[in-house]
Protein backbone atom coordinates (compact mmCIF):
# COMPACT_ATOMS: atom_id res chain seq x y z
CA UNK A 1 0.00 0.00 0.00
CA UNK A 2 1.44 3.36 -1.02
CA UNK A 3 1.43 5.95 1.81
CA UNK A 4 2.86 9.39 1.12
CA UNK A 5 2.72 11.31 4.39
CA UNK A 6 3.37 14.80 2.92
CA UNK A 7 0.45 14.35 0.53
CA UNK A 8 -1.88 12.94 3.17
CA UNK A 9 -1.15 15.96 5.37
CA UNK A 10 -3.09 18.08 2.85
CA UNK A 11 -6.33 16.64 4.15
CA UNK A 12 -5.49 17.58 7.73
CA UNK A 13 -5.07 21.26 6.98
CA UNK A 14 -8.05 23.51 7.79
CA UNK A 15 -9.97 24.75 4.77
CA UNK A 16 -8.52 22.26 2.29
CA UNK A 17 -11.19 20.63 0.15
CA UNK A 18 -10.42 18.68 -3.00
CA UNK A 19 -12.75 19.19 -5.95
CA UNK A 20 -12.64 16.32 -8.40
CA UNK A 21 -14.78 17.99 -11.08
CA UNK A 22 -12.56 20.25 -13.25
CA UNK A 23 -13.77 23.75 -14.13
CA UNK A 24 -12.72 26.20 -16.83
CA UNK A 25 -11.17 29.51 -15.85
CA UNK A 26 -10.44 32.14 -18.51
CA UNK A 27 -7.91 34.93 -17.93
CA UNK A 28 -6.69 37.90 -19.99
CA UNK A 29 -3.02 38.53 -20.66
CA UNK A 30 -1.59 42.05 -20.82
CA UNK A 31 -1.87 42.03 -24.61
CA UNK A 32 -5.60 41.22 -24.40
CA UNK A 33 -5.40 37.56 -25.38
CA UNK A 34 -7.56 35.04 -23.54
CA UNK A 35 -5.95 31.95 -22.02
CA UNK A 36 -7.96 29.11 -20.56
CA UNK A 37 -7.20 26.90 -17.57
CA UNK A 38 -9.06 23.72 -16.60
CA UNK A 39 -8.59 23.25 -12.87
CA UNK A 40 -9.66 21.01 -10.02
CA UNK A 41 -8.89 20.66 -6.34
CA UNK A 42 -7.80 24.25 -5.72
CA UNK A 43 -10.20 25.13 -2.89
CA UNK A 44 -8.33 26.24 0.21
CA UNK A 45 -4.88 25.33 -1.16
CA UNK A 46 -2.22 26.13 1.45
CA UNK A 47 0.29 28.57 -0.02
CA UNK A 48 3.26 26.31 0.70
CA UNK A 49 1.76 23.31 -1.13
CA UNK A 50 2.48 22.78 -4.82
CA UNK A 51 -0.07 22.96 -7.59
CA UNK A 52 0.30 20.63 -10.57
CA UNK A 53 0.38 22.24 -14.03
CA UNK A 54 -0.35 19.92 -16.96
CA UNK A 55 1.13 20.72 -20.40
CA UNK A 56 -0.30 18.79 -23.35
CA UNK A 57 1.50 17.33 -26.33
CA UNK A 58 1.35 18.50 -29.93
CA UNK A 59 -2.15 19.28 -31.29
CA UNK A 60 -3.77 18.51 -27.91
CA UNK A 61 -5.44 20.83 -25.42
CA UNK A 62 -6.34 20.69 -21.74
CA UNK A 63 -9.00 18.01 -22.27
CA UNK A 64 -6.31 15.52 -23.21
CA UNK A 65 -5.76 15.17 -19.44
CA UNK A 66 -9.35 14.06 -18.71
CA UNK A 67 -8.27 10.73 -17.21
CA UNK A 68 -5.57 12.32 -15.05
CA UNK A 69 -6.93 15.60 -13.72
CA UNK A 70 -9.89 14.31 -11.69
CA UNK A 71 -8.13 11.47 -9.87
CA UNK A 72 -5.01 13.57 -9.31
CA UNK A 73 -7.05 16.45 -7.87
CA UNK A 74 -8.06 14.20 -4.96
CA UNK A 75 -4.45 14.47 -3.82
CA UNK A 76 -3.19 17.83 -5.10
CA UNK A 77 -4.64 20.92 -6.76
CA UNK A 78 -4.14 20.67 -10.50
CA UNK A 79 -4.64 22.76 -13.64
CA UNK A 80 -4.33 21.82 -17.28
CA UNK A 81 -4.38 24.67 -19.77
CA UNK A 82 -4.87 25.45 -23.45
CA UNK A 83 -1.78 26.78 -25.17
CA UNK A 84 -2.21 29.76 -27.47
CA UNK A 85 -4.15 28.64 -30.54
CA UNK A 86 -5.60 25.53 -28.90
CA UNK A 87 -8.78 24.71 -27.00
CA UNK A 88 -10.40 27.87 -25.64
CA UNK A 89 -7.26 30.03 -25.78
CA UNK A 90 -6.67 32.76 -28.35
CA UNK A 91 -3.93 32.52 -30.94
CA UNK A 92 -0.56 34.00 -30.07
CA UNK A 93 2.19 35.75 -32.02
CA UNK A 94 4.59 33.65 -34.05
CA UNK A 95 6.78 31.74 -33.64
CA UNK A 96 5.15 29.28 -31.25
CA UNK A 97 8.38 27.90 -29.84
CA UNK A 98 9.32 26.68 -26.36
CA UNK A 99 10.42 30.04 -24.95
CA UNK A 100 7.27 31.80 -26.24
CA UNK A 101 5.02 29.06 -24.82
CA UNK A 102 6.80 29.27 -21.45
CA UNK A 103 6.38 33.05 -21.34
CA UNK A 104 2.68 32.73 -22.15
CA UNK A 105 2.19 30.20 -19.35
CA UNK A 106 4.06 32.44 -16.91
CA UNK A 107 1.86 35.42 -17.84
CA UNK A 108 -1.32 33.34 -17.67
CA UNK A 109 -0.48 31.94 -14.23
CA UNK A 110 0.10 35.47 -13.01
CA UNK A 111 -3.19 36.70 -14.49
CA UNK A 112 -5.00 33.77 -12.85
CA UNK A 113 -3.32 34.35 -9.46
CA UNK A 114 -2.11 30.75 -9.52
CA UNK A 115 1.03 31.04 -7.45
CA UNK A 116 3.75 28.44 -7.12
CA UNK A 117 5.36 26.26 -6.13
CA UNK A 118 4.49 24.23 -9.23
CA UNK A 119 4.91 20.62 -10.17
CA UNK A 120 5.12 20.64 -13.96
CA UNK A 121 3.89 17.68 -16.00
CA UNK A 122 4.55 17.65 -19.74
CA UNK A 123 3.48 15.04 -22.28
CA UNK A 124 5.37 14.59 -25.57
CA UNK A 125 6.35 18.05 -26.91
CA UNK A 126 4.86 19.45 -23.70
CA UNK A 127 7.84 17.96 -21.88
CA UNK A 128 10.12 20.40 -23.68
CA UNK A 129 7.77 23.28 -22.92
CA UNK A 130 7.69 22.66 -19.17
CA UNK A 131 11.47 22.45 -19.17
CA UNK A 132 11.55 25.92 -20.75
CA UNK A 133 9.20 27.15 -18.04
CA UNK A 134 11.48 25.69 -15.37
CA UNK A 135 14.42 27.50 -16.97
CA UNK A 136 12.39 30.73 -16.92
CA UNK A 137 11.13 30.39 -13.31
CA UNK A 138 13.43 27.89 -11.55
CA UNK A 139 12.62 29.16 -8.05
CA UNK A 140 8.90 28.55 -8.61
CA UNK A 141 9.21 24.92 -9.73
CA UNK A 142 9.13 22.23 -7.05
CA UNK A 143 9.41 19.29 -9.41
CA UNK A 144 8.71 17.86 -12.87
CA UNK A 145 7.22 14.77 -14.48
CA UNK A 146 8.03 14.16 -18.14
CA UNK A 147 5.56 11.83 -19.88
CA UNK A 148 7.19 10.11 -22.86
CA UNK A 149 8.66 13.52 -23.53
CA UNK A 150 10.17 14.90 -26.69
CA UNK A 151 13.82 15.80 -26.24
CA UNK A 152 16.01 18.54 -27.65
CA UNK A 153 17.42 17.91 -31.14
CA UNK A 154 15.31 14.76 -31.27
CA UNK A 155 15.14 14.26 -35.03
CA UNK A 156 18.85 14.91 -35.51
CA UNK A 157 19.79 12.52 -32.73
CA UNK A 158 17.65 9.71 -34.13
CA UNK A 159 19.04 10.26 -37.63
CA UNK A 160 22.59 10.18 -36.29
CA UNK A 161 22.19 6.67 -34.88
CA UNK A 162 19.58 5.12 -37.20
CA UNK A 163 20.09 6.89 -40.51
CA UNK A 164 18.28 9.67 -42.43
CA UNK A 165 14.56 9.85 -41.78
CA UNK A 166 14.64 7.91 -38.53
CA UNK A 167 12.33 9.55 -36.02
CA UNK A 168 11.36 12.19 -38.57
CA UNK A 169 8.38 14.46 -37.93
CA UNK A 170 8.20 15.50 -41.58
CA UNK A 171 4.88 13.70 -42.05
CA UNK A 172 3.29 15.71 -39.25
CA UNK A 173 4.73 18.95 -40.62
CA UNK A 174 3.37 18.17 -44.07
CA UNK A 175 -0.07 17.41 -42.65
CA UNK A 176 -0.11 20.64 -40.63
CA UNK A 177 0.99 22.68 -43.66
CA UNK A 178 -1.68 21.07 -45.83
CA UNK A 179 -4.42 21.77 -43.28
CA UNK A 180 -3.26 25.34 -42.80
CA UNK A 181 -3.34 25.89 -46.56
CA UNK A 182 -6.90 24.55 -46.76
CA UNK A 183 -8.00 26.74 -43.85
CA UNK A 184 -6.46 29.87 -45.37
CA UNK A 185 -8.23 29.19 -48.67
CA UNK A 186 -11.67 29.28 -47.06
CA UNK A 187 -14.07 27.02 -45.15
CA UNK A 188 -12.80 23.44 -45.09
CA UNK A 189 -15.18 21.09 -46.86
CA UNK A 190 -16.73 18.29 -44.84
CA UNK A 191 -15.28 15.36 -46.77
CA UNK A 192 -13.42 12.22 -45.71
CA UNK A 193 -10.24 13.62 -47.28
CA UNK A 194 -10.34 16.87 -45.30
CA UNK A 195 -11.96 15.65 -42.06
CA UNK A 196 -8.62 15.57 -40.25
CA UNK A 197 -8.18 19.31 -40.91
CA UNK A 198 -11.58 20.39 -39.60
CA UNK A 199 -11.43 22.16 -36.24
CA UNK A 200 -12.71 25.30 -34.60
CA UNK A 201 -10.73 28.39 -35.72
CA UNK A 202 -8.68 26.28 -38.16
CA UNK A 203 -6.27 29.00 -39.33
CA UNK A 204 -5.16 29.80 -35.78
CA UNK A 205 -5.07 26.14 -34.78
CA UNK A 206 -3.02 24.89 -37.72
CA UNK A 207 -0.70 27.92 -37.77
CA UNK A 208 0.18 27.27 -34.12
CA UNK A 209 0.60 23.53 -34.67
CA UNK A 210 2.83 24.02 -37.69
CA UNK A 211 4.97 26.60 -35.91
CA UNK A 212 5.43 24.28 -32.92
CA UNK A 213 6.69 21.53 -35.22
CA UNK A 214 8.94 23.84 -37.23
CA UNK A 215 10.65 25.16 -34.10
CA UNK A 216 11.18 21.84 -32.26
CA UNK A 217 14.64 21.45 -33.78
CA UNK A 218 15.45 25.14 -33.39
CA UNK A 219 14.55 27.53 -30.57
CA UNK A 220 12.64 24.85 -28.63
CA UNK A 221 15.81 22.73 -28.46
CA UNK A 222 17.99 25.65 -27.35
CA UNK A 223 18.61 27.27 -24.00
CA UNK A 224 17.70 24.38 -21.72
CA UNK A 225 19.84 24.08 -18.57
CA UNK A 226 22.54 21.42 -18.48
CA UNK A 227 21.93 20.88 -14.77
CA UNK A 228 18.69 20.71 -12.79
CA UNK A 229 20.43 20.59 -9.42
CA UNK A 230 18.44 18.49 -6.97
CA UNK A 231 15.03 19.12 -8.56
CA UNK A 232 12.67 16.16 -8.00
CA UNK A 233 12.05 14.71 -11.46
CA UNK A 234 10.55 11.55 -12.94
CA UNK A 235 10.89 10.80 -16.67
CA UNK A 236 8.40 8.21 -17.91
CA UNK A 237 9.08 6.26 -21.11
CA UNK A 238 6.44 4.32 -23.04
CA UNK A 239 7.23 0.62 -23.10
CA UNK A 240 5.21 -0.06 -26.25
CA UNK A 241 5.68 1.45 -29.70
CA UNK A 242 9.45 0.97 -29.83
CA UNK A 243 11.38 -2.26 -30.25
CA UNK A 244 14.89 -3.42 -29.48
CA UNK A 245 17.63 -0.84 -29.99
CA UNK A 246 15.15 1.95 -30.75
CA UNK A 247 13.41 1.44 -27.40
CA UNK A 248 16.76 1.39 -25.59
CA UNK A 249 17.83 4.58 -27.36
CA UNK A 250 14.55 6.37 -26.55
CA UNK A 251 14.76 5.34 -22.91
CA UNK A 252 18.38 6.42 -22.89
CA UNK A 253 17.42 9.93 -23.99
CA UNK A 254 15.02 10.15 -21.05
CA UNK A 255 17.65 8.79 -18.68
CA UNK A 256 19.97 11.59 -19.83
CA UNK A 257 17.39 14.20 -18.83
CA UNK A 258 16.72 12.51 -15.48
CA UNK A 259 20.48 12.46 -14.81
CA UNK A 260 20.56 16.26 -14.97
CA UNK A 261 19.08 16.21 -11.46
CA UNK A 262 20.63 14.46 -8.49
CA UNK A 263 17.07 13.32 -7.69
CA UNK A 264 15.99 12.44 -11.19
CA UNK A 265 14.52 9.03 -11.99
CA UNK A 266 13.66 7.35 -15.30
CA UNK A 267 10.97 4.66 -15.53
CA UNK A 268 9.64 2.53 -18.36
CA UNK A 269 5.85 2.12 -18.32
CA UNK A 270 5.61 -1.30 -19.93
CA UNK A 271 1.85 -1.32 -20.38
CA UNK A 272 1.65 1.96 -22.29
CA UNK A 273 2.41 3.42 -25.68
CA UNK A 274 3.05 7.10 -26.35
CA UNK A 275 -0.50 8.13 -25.35
CA UNK A 276 0.20 7.38 -21.71
CA UNK A 277 -2.28 10.07 -20.65
CA UNK A 278 -5.03 7.68 -21.79
CA UNK A 279 -3.37 4.28 -21.58
CA UNK A 280 -1.69 4.51 -18.16
CA UNK A 281 -2.92 7.59 -16.27
CA UNK A 282 -2.21 5.85 -12.98
CA UNK A 283 1.52 5.73 -13.78
CA UNK A 284 1.49 9.50 -14.29
CA UNK A 285 -0.39 10.10 -11.04
CA UNK A 286 2.03 7.86 -9.12
CA UNK A 287 4.97 9.79 -10.57
CA UNK A 288 3.43 13.14 -9.59
CA UNK A 289 2.81 11.93 -6.03
CA UNK A 290 6.39 10.67 -5.79
CA UNK A 291 7.70 14.06 -6.96
CA UNK A 292 5.36 15.83 -4.50
CA UNK A 293 6.68 13.68 -1.66
CA UNK A 294 10.29 14.49 -2.58
CA UNK A 295 9.45 18.19 -2.85
CA UNK A 296 7.72 18.17 0.54
CA UNK A 297 10.74 16.54 2.13
CA UNK A 298 12.97 19.26 0.71
CA UNK A 299 10.66 22.02 1.95
CA UNK A 300 10.28 20.53 5.43
CA UNK A 301 12.15 22.18 8.27
CA UNK A 302 15.06 19.93 9.34
CA UNK A 303 13.59 19.76 12.87
CA UNK A 304 10.29 18.48 11.45
CA UNK A 305 11.82 15.67 9.41
CA UNK A 306 11.29 12.18 10.78
CA UNK A 307 14.41 10.64 12.34
CA UNK A 308 16.52 8.41 10.14
CA UNK A 309 15.98 4.79 11.20
CA UNK A 310 19.05 2.98 12.57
Amino acid sequence: MRILLPVLLLFLLPGYAARAEPRDMAVRLDDGRQMNFWCAGRAGRPAARPIVILESGWSADSRAWAQVIGPLSRHLPVCAYDRAGSGKSDAGPMPRDGPAIARDLDSALGAANIDGPYILVGHSAGGLYVRHFQALRPDSVAGMVLVDSSVEWQEARFAAVAGPGAGSLEGLRARAAECLGLAQAGPIADTPETARCRTEHPVARWAARLSELETLGGATSEGLPASLGDLPLVALTAGRGWEGAARDFWHGLHREIAARSSRGMARIVDESGHMMIREAPGAIIDAVLDVAAMAAETAMDPHEKPPTPH
